[in-house]
């Protein structure tokens, strides 16, 4: 948990699969850069995926670490950046599946609310409502 000026933080950052269900979860603190806390998240990823990010995780490092791994990475350019990489607004449009599952997240009052004050108790009411989230999927599979 991290200050910042509107008090104690807590971003969380997940990587969704094709689906909107969780593949990894990570919190950081609220000041961090959203940027600089994707390199260990895209473990995951592998040849042929492709990554839809918005913005704060446009980077060349990034991008690169992806090529090297077979993957492509679609992530919004920034407005000021003198090379624009390849960009597809078709694709971008999925990205709502991330957005969708922090909505669902959010249905969870511990979660909505930051009940848990420690780091690693509040990340397991994050896994767990994630877990609920993969089995309410499974679910209306069967």
């Amino acid at each position: 948990m991290g200050r910042s000026r509107g008090g104690l933080t807590t971003k969380i950052h997940a990587l969704v699969d094709a689906e909107g269900l969780p593949i990894a979860l990570k919190l950081t603190e609220g000041q961090a850069h959203d940027g600089k806390s994707a390199a260990d998240m895209l473990g995951s990823i592998q040849a042929g995926h492709i990554l839809l990010g918005d913005r704060a995780y446009d980077s060349d490092a990034l991008r690169r670490t992806l090529a090297e791994r077979g993957a492509w990475a679609n992530v919004k350019p920034m407005p000021g950046r003198k090379n624009v990489p390849a960009f597809s607004g078709f694709l971008y449009r999925y990205r709502n599946l991330v957005e969708r599952f922090f909505n669902k997240l959010k249905h969870f009052r511990a979660v909505a609310t930051r009940y848990d004050k420690n780091p690693d108790n509040y990340l397991a009411s994050v896994k767990l409502a994630s877990a609920r989230i993969w089995m309410r999927f499974n679910e209306s599979m069967a």
